[in-house]
């Protein structure tokens, strides 16, 4: 047994003899019930360094537009912000901070309205990388002058970034520190905070754990112990018997990506490379075609990357079209195309997405592609018919095209309090969410393996879950 084994097995029997103490026992209760975020005196900085810290992020700091971090990572809301918290806000004080211009849908209208906040989505601007360009759907370059476009995301919970990381959906943060610096700079209007100061909302942020499990597993590790090497933390969860079914469906759908219930990394590489595709100039994805066989998409390959398209900003180009009933369709999105170019001198194009679609019936609303001479799908990344993107996600900081609409995947834990769910807010509830899942997500994975089952209602897709399967990982994804 190594040194960290040792330390592992000896501080894991304490500690989770501990969890259970913290751990609800009865088989009945569905959802473990956390009103305010659990803190841990073993994150990085001091106790008072991180109760200083809290101070720092529920008040304005000088010179900013009165906005602090809590206005939005609400804290009574798991420090995310919520559409209800948002509407009660509203009607008690429309000039509280939070009703800023920056986020009302034109900041520039005499009487601003703040419909997408109602819906919990702020603007978020970013610089185009270097090597991108806006377009129009003739292709003519209409970038800006200031090089930057808006998009609106959710705002995500702070909980467990004390081992999660890197942060916000598309990865662009990779401390927290410059994190909340850039959080002071784009949303409440301020200047340069002082280092300590970022330093003490940095060690607040380390403390704040959507369960006693997630603590105890940043504890072990802030203790050096390797990810390998720590015990499950929810050993001691006591699950009903839909719970449990719950989580064998969380191994079969979930794991892959999202990770297991210690991890939140890639758990399947060969899952997530399936889903990166090689692209021709025009956006559409390349195939490699074998007499007498389907063509199958040339994969890229992205070991390192723990971003994935798995189509939610395609789900929401859905809803702006009409195509499905989404929780945020009824607010507006950016309407975007890109092109890439090999460098930042923008002269040579590597390809434009999304790619004008070439329809099978013909019709511009049509989302099922046209097939070429070899019967491969005249297809973008989306895999889909698509006009325009309404977040390029993670491309918009890598400039990788292959990262086209490309998230962040997200640890589950303490999903039951997070919602409405996806980078914007696209899924008003878990249930909503795991029917999509179910419905389109996964019986695209092919790599999965996973059979299909007869639709749930009467003209509905296949899907890889049951009615039962479904109800069931709910139940324990409420329990996570």
């Amino acid at each position: 047994m190594t040194g960290n084994q040792f330390i592992a097995s000896t501080l894991g029997a304490f500690m989770l003899a501990g969890l259970a103490g913290c751990t609800d026992t009865g088989a009945s209760s569905p959802v473990e019930v956390v009103p305010e975020p659990a803190t841990s005196q073993a994150a990085l900085g001091s106790p008072g360094q991180a109760l200083a810290g809290k101070q720092h992020f529920q008040q304005a700091l000088p010179g900013t537009n009165g906005r602090s971090c809590a206005t939005c990572h609400v804290l009574s809301d798991n420090t995310a912000l919520t559409p209800e918290h948002v509407e009660a806000v509203w009607a008690r004080n429309p000039g509280d901070p939070l009703f800023n211009r920056i986020d009302a849908d034109d900041p520039s209208a005499p009487t601003p309205t703040y419909a997408h906040l109602k819906k919990g989505l702020v603007r978020v601007v970013l610089p185009l990388p270097p090597n991108m360009d806006v377009i129009d759907v003739q292709g003519h370059v209409i970038t800006a002058p200031d090089r930057k476009i808006s998009v609106w995301r959710g705002v995500p919970s702070i909980a467990d970034v004390g081992f999660s990381g890197p942060f916000q959906f598309d990865g662009r943060e990779t401390s927290l520190t410059v994190q909340a610096q850039n959080a002071v700079t784009s949303h409440s209007q301020g200047g340069t905070v002082p280092a300590p100061v970022l330093q003490r909302i940095a060690a607040f942020e380390r403390s704040v754990f959507s369960s006693p499990r997630a603590r105890f597993v940043s504890d072990l590790l802030e203790l050096g112990v390797p990810l390998s090497d720590i015990p499950d933390p929810d050993v001691l969860l006591a699950l009903d018997a839909s719970e449990r079914r719950g989580r064998d469906v969380y191994n079969l759908a979930c794991e892959a990506c999202h990770g297991d219930r210690t991890r939140n990394r890639i758990v399947r590489r060969d899952v997530h490379d399936s889903l990166f595709f090689a692209l021709k100039p025009d956006g559409n994805i390349r195939y490699t075609v074998t007499p007498g066989q389907r063509p199958t998409p040339v994969n890229v390959p992205r070991p390192h990357s723990e971003f994935l398209n798995i189509g939610f900003g395609l789900m929401t180009y859905l809803g702006q079209r009409g195509v499905v009933p989404l929780f945020n369709d009824s607010v507006d999105f950016p309407q975007y195309r890109f092109r890439f170019y090999t460098d930042a001198t923008r002269q040579h194009a590597v390809t434009d997405l999304p790619p004008i679609p070439v329809t099978a019936s013909g019709h511009p609303d049509d989302i099922n592609p046209a097939l070429d001479e070899h019967g491969a799908p005249i297809v973008g990344p989306a895999l889909v018919a698509q006009w325009y993107s309404t977040d390029p996600g993670r491309a918009l900081i890598s400039g990788d095209p292959t990262e086209f609409e490309a998230f962040d995947v997200p640890s589950l834990r303490g999903i039951a309090r997070s919602a409405p769910y996806f980078h914007d807010n696209s899924h008003a509830t878990l249930a909503d969410s795991v029917d999509t899942y179910s419905r389109f997500i996964l019986p695209g994975i092919v790599a999965m393996g996973l059979p299909l089952n007869p639709p749930e209602f009467p003209g509905g897709p296949p899907e890889v879950l049951t009615p039962t399967q479904k109800q069931d990982l709910v139940r324990f994804l409420q329990r996570l």
